[in-house]
């Protein structure tokens, strides 16, 4: 797993940033992240300068998984088999071939059966 302890899925690295309580227990422990993860957070049409600078600080401590060959071809089996959104078959995919959990709030990810999930419940 190269360090790591989970892989973030971008609605987790929002509430990171976003100092939601439900990430709380999660803290202590490293992150890995695909690069679709800091592509969908940097790519916001609204992200202020602030924002992105915070952004990219938090990717800079995570690990950042690029697509590799084995990344690739799971994805495609993923969406395959469940139908779920390219973006999102690919950040399964990284948790999958990594053999890392993954921290999300997509319950839509439950149904991925190869997927170790921790779900979280944000707090609003």
């Amino acid at each position: 797993m190269n360090g790591i302890d989970f892989v973030a899925d971008t609605n987790a690295l929002l509430y990171l940033m976003k100092k939601n309580p439900c990430m709380k227990p999660f803290l202590k422990y490293s992150f890995g992240i695909s690069i679709i993860s800091e592509m969908e957070l940097l790519s916001f049409r609204t992200i202020t300068e602030a924002e992105e600078k915070l952004t990219r600080l938090l990717v800079s401590k995570c690990f950042n998984y690029p697509i590799s060959n084995n990344i690739k071809e799971r994805a495609i089996s993923l969406r395959r088999k469940y139908g779920t959104k390219l973006p999102d078959s690919i950040v399964v995919a990284t948790a999958i071939e990594i053999g890392a959990p993954l921290i999300t709030a997509d319950k839509g990810f439950t149904k991925i059966t190869e997927l170790n999930l921790k779900l979280i419940e944000p707090i609003l």
